[in-house]
């Protein structure tokens, strides 16, 4: 069985070396060959050089590297099909997504299992931060069409089968967490305590995490725009008993010139809602905008196949390596 560790890096030069070590030495007891594929998401920092003296000395090392940061969402593409092995791990260069787990991934896939997520706890969280992510997920379920999981990410392994199934997916705004879930497949789920980032800041800010939240509600359903015809059409029976009371009161006690707030609140209220059912739509038009224009997910700069890889004697971390590189 040969597994592949696919591994989206974005300014990991401070970790990457410990990274490659640990997950190394972590699987050299697998009962099987293995494989990392890195994937340089345009990083400004020194990743790249890193890489390539990682690939240079590890044979089971290989890379791609963007032209240019296209997106974690890219990233992980461009490595499902790099990967050559039989199954597929996904995880992050900062630690967080512990290697030792990896092992009992593979023990459960080989029960049949086709993916193997690892569910992190939110312990040592924010409490806020936690709150927020439980009321995103309960109201995201009430309208997306497929499951998604609190506490689930992109720490999992994938079958061959199920590699091939998302690689059939083309669409240019992916949301990873609902085309995992969507290709379906016999799924386990376990839990692991949440790790601290050893080195570096989060990639992730509030803004992007917005909007990669909203991603996931427009990417699997159209129910917004579903909600927009329903409220319109609540607005319009409303308006309608406004305007049947107005014409009754005016019969029945005759034209009165007040009313003027009334009558701007009214106004204000709809022009906001058209405003927001406007954006709404543009979204979706955007979204196939994006689509029907059939760009790359990315460019290539760079693989592992672009720089000579002499096999020196690999008793010689990655970590020295790394610590010769950056001192040049």
């Amino acid at each position: 069985m040969l597994l592949s560790i696919v591994v989206p890096c974005f300014n990991e030069e401070e970790i990457i070396g410990r990274f490659h070590d640990h997950v190394t030495t972590e699987l050299s007891a697998f009962d099987g060959e293995f494989e990392l594929v890195y994937v340089d998401d345009g990083s400004h920092d020194r990743t790249l050089p890193l890489l390539e003296e990682i690939a240079a000395s590890d044979p089971r090392a290989r890379y791609v590297s963007f032209s240019r940061n296209f997106g974690k969402e890219a990233a992980m593409l461009a490595g499902l099909q790099h990967a050559e092995g039989d199954a597929v791990v996904i995880m992050d260069a900062d630690l967080q997504h512990p290697p030792e787990l990896v092992h009992r991934m593979v023990a459960l896939h080989a029960e049949g299992y086709d993916q193997v997520i690892a569910r992190r706890t939110r312990k040592g969280d924010r409490v806020t931060r936690t709150m927020t992510a439980r009321l995103y997920y309960w109201a995201i379920n009430r309208l997306v069409d497929v499951e998604l999981v609190d506490g689930v990410g992109d720490f999992r392994l994938l079958s061959r089968r199920t590699v091939d199934a998302i690689l059939e997916l083309t669409e240019y705004n992916r949301f990873s967490k609902g085309l995992f879930a969507w290709v379906g497949f016999r799924t386990t789920t376990f839990e692991y305590e949440n790790a601290v980032r050893e080195q570096g800041r989060s990639k992730w800010t509030f803004g992007k995490l917005l909007n990669y939240g909203l991603d996931g509600l427009l990417s699997f359903n159209n129910k917004p725009l579903r909600a927009a015809v329903y409220l319109g059409m609540i607005l319009v029976s409303v308006a309608l008993a406004y305007a049947a009371w107005i014409v009754g009161d005016a019969l029945v006690n005759g034209v009165d010139t007040p009313g003027y707030v009334t009558l701007l609140v009214i106004v204000t209220a709809l022009a906001g809602v058209q405003m927001v059912m406007l954006g709404l739509v543009g979204e979706y038009v955007g979204r196939i905008y994006y689509e029907v224009k059939r760009r790359p997910h990315f460019l290539v700069k760079a693989t592992d196949a672009d720089v000579p890889r002499p096999r020196t004697d690999t008793s010689r971390t990655v970590t020295s390596l790394v610590e010769t590189v950056t001192t040049k």
